[in-house]
């Protein structure tokens, strides 16, 4: 296939995957910025956009950010690579014949997440073929399972990648920028990738109404102003917030909460996905009743201590869901199918819990 198989690179995916699930700098697998990428600001539409099919019938084009992929009948080896991809064809009852290993939140040796053993469990998949491609792609395993498309609508890849993936399989890129897809691009574009837009389309509205009926039962998050944060305890200088045009944020709105207002007021890029603000700046939290970061049993503590931010309301009442680093409800912070059916439970019980402390 005039392939360089032993052409692999160096950098890291698993400090790629920290940064697009804690940092405001998403950095693909290249080490390309994104930061510069747009970010929608708005919740993704229900729908196949930038896709010239929205059906089965052959061939499907789906336009992305490196062109457009021609797929010229239905696939029946499906191969997934970088994060959360492979849910996505799991939650469509497909065992994907490889994927990537996840490499974070994961509590053992396995390169899996819960949410993804249980699937497969369920689905009767014992011994998953995945890939180790934490040094970068691995090209010559991804030949190996000889797929029919490659889907990587949720990805970091480089333009490189795309071309040597592409000389493999055709391929499912992410529409606009690296590690920017909601939980709805990844089901719709995956899925159009799989010839399955309808059974796409399907899954997304049984997860929004999933969302909706657990929503439901915490009558009292309804209408409470919540952002989700990033606090550097070693630096406390300056902190992040994620916009609702980022996959966190935005899921809070789908849960019935709203973005305050004194945070608006700091969003002077309309695309951007996050707030980069000093700690001068706490102010702009005063509207914040619930807040949500990641950390451990002492971030709290580490907060409220602080001259500064322990004089925001929200951190002073203690109304903040610390969600525990490396766990899976971490991982699940940029939701897919899968992740939401299995952690909305936990995390609308630390959202309630916290919305008790509001003063």
């Amino acid at each position: 296939m005039g392939i360089q198989m032993n052409t692999k690179r160096k950098i890291s995916l698993i400090t790629t995957l920290l940064i697009a699930i804690f940092i405001f700098a998403l950095v693909g697998c290249s080490g390309q910025q994104a930061s510069n990428q747009p970010a929608s600001s708005e919740a993704p539409k229900t729908e196949t956009a930038n896709a010239e099919a929205s059906t089965s019938e052959y061939p499907i084009v789906i336009k992305h950010a490196f062109g457009e992929t021609v797929i010229e009948e239905k696939p029946e080896r499906v191969v997934t690579i970088s994060w959360a991809n492979h849910d996505v064809v799991l939650a469509l009852n497909v065992v994907p014949v490889g994927f990537s290993a996840s490499n974070y939140g994961v509590q053992d040796d396995s390169g899996m997440l819960p949410w993804t053993k249980e699937k497969l469990k369920e689905l009767g998949e014992e011994t998953p073929n995945i890939f180790q491609d934490t040094d970068g792609l691995d090209f010559e395993a991804i030949a190996d399972a000889n797929p029919d498309v490659i889907l990587s609508a949720y990805s970091g890849i480089t333009q490189e990648d795309y071309d040597t993936l592409s000389k493999i399989a055709p391929v499912v890129a992410y529409q606009t920028s690296p590690w920017i897809a909601s939980w709805r691009e990844q089901i719709t574009f995956n899925s159009l990738g799989m010839g399955m837009a309808a059974e796409g389309e399907k899954l997304i509205a049984d997860t929004e109404k999933l969302i909706q009926d657990k929503a439901n039962e915490h009558a009292e998050i309804k209408g409470k102003k919540a952002a989700f944060g990033m606090f550097m305890v070693a630096d406390l200088s300056k902190f992040y917030i994620y916009t609702p045009g980022d996959p966190r944020g935005a899921f809070l709105g789908e849960l019935g909460m709203e973005f305050p207002e004194s945070l608006k007021s700091q969003m002077t890029d309309p695309n951007s996905f996050y707030i980069e603000l000093s700690a001068e700046n706490a102010d702009a939290l005063k509207d914040a009743e619930v807040l949500i970061a990641y950390g451990d049993e002492n971030t709290l503590k580490t907060l409220q201590a602080d001259p500064i931010l322990g004089k925001v309301p929200a951190i002073e009442s203690g109304s903040v869901v610390i969600i525990g680093d490396s766990t899976p409800l971490a991982a699940a912070g940029n939701p897919n199918p899968l992740s939401i059916k299995y952690s909305i439970d936990e995390y609308l019980s630390l959202i309630s819990e916290a919305v008790s402390k509001v003063k």
